[in-house]
């Protein structure tokens, strides 16, 4: 008798999960709106090619390459829910068969950057943090927020409409960061071939907007880039024949300090009350409930609210430089 309940529940598990494993196999692995969202799969792009994945690992991959893994874990599940607003506010403008492209680290790559040990360690804070957020996601008058975020600011963050030319994130504003300008990585200097070069706007926080290189204008993002520079805010200084250029935070400047967002958890705050610090206005939503929302709207008016990015919001290598 038991050996007959047993095969009955095997055959009904086969039956109940058949439709989406035949999915799966013709589409490949899909976002399924569902109340456990976080269990869903994604499409990847990969230098290899766009690969399948869960969404699990996928975002905690983008956690281990973009945050330190010693920070508190209020500060590592505030960057777990950031995470997870952009990596849906990607689909929602996408469709669920869009290839996500934000770099992340395999766990390979984890172990090759901290070791196997450290890496199993680490992993499971990760992991602890994004499941204590499940479905977690920062919201504005009920739509999915700009989730921008950095590794440390000259002592402030910076305007969103000032540096975006956007009305639709007001809630991307400057933010004080005292705490930030005692940290080790604050100055930086980077001593080039001397170029005709000069800094000819910077915003209200500080940040460089346009350096003329010559002839040419261009953003302070891209002369951040062409020269390798940890931040976007920067000054010039002529010496002995070169140039000096010295930095004064690490990234962008838009939205969340991972460093302050560290230091309020040490003081005992907690996500919510970090992104509510810099994301004043904005609140925590289950990203279920945005997705019933949006299949609604689309049937009743074929709504589509997708989110347009007009600067690259990494937080890694050119990060907005999380590492």
């Amino acid at each position: 008798m038991r050996q007959r309940v047993k095969t009955f529940l095997c055959y009904l598990t086969i039956i109940v999960l058949l439709p989406y494993i035949v999915t799966v196999f013709i589409n490949g692995p899909s976002v399924v709106s569902s109340p456990h969202v976080d269990g869903s799969y994604v499409k990847v792009r990969t230098e290899s090619g766009d690969a399948g994945m869960s969404l699990e690992e996928y975002c905690i991959g983008i956690l281990a390459k973009e945050i330190p893994a010693d920070y508190e874990k209020e500060a590592l599940k505030a960057q777990a829910i950031l995470v997870r607003t952009e990596v849906y506010g990607k689909i929602q403008a996408g469709g669920e068969n869009v290839a996500l492209d934000r770099d992340f680290w395999t766990r390979d790559q984890m172990e090759e950057a901290w070791g196997a040990v450290k890496a199993a360690s680490n992993y499971a804070k990760f992991r602890s943090a994004w499941k204590e957020t499940e479905g977690q996601v920062v919201t504005y008058e009920g739509n999915l927020a700009r989730t921008s975020f950095f590794r440390l600011s000259n002592g402030s963050t910076r305007d969103g409409k000032e540096v975006l030319g956007q009305e639709d994130c007001p809630y991307v504003k400057i933010v004080d960061c005292p705490l930030d300008v005692e940290a080790q990585e604050q100055i930086q200097t980077v001593t080039v071939d001397d170029i005709d070069a000069e800094i000819t706007a910077t915003d209200t926080a500080g940040y460089v907007l346009n350096v003329r290189v010559g002839d040419e204008t261009v953003s302070g993002e891209e002369f951040r880039t062409n020269y390798h520079l940890a931040s976007s805010c920067f000054t010039f200084q002529k010496y002995e024949g070169k140039l000096r250029i010295t930095t004064r935070g690490v990234g962008h400047g838009l939205g969340m300090s991972q460093y302050t967002a560290n230091e309020m958890a040490k003081e005992g705050q907690d996500a919510s009350s970090i992104l509510e610090y810099f994301f004043e206005g904005t609140e925590l939503k289950e990203v279920a409930e945005i997705v019933r929302s949006e299949t609604g709207q689309e049937k009743d008016a074929g709504a589509d609210g997708g989110t347009e990015e007009k600067m690259d919001e990494k937080s890694g290598e050119k990060q907005e430089e999380s590492e």
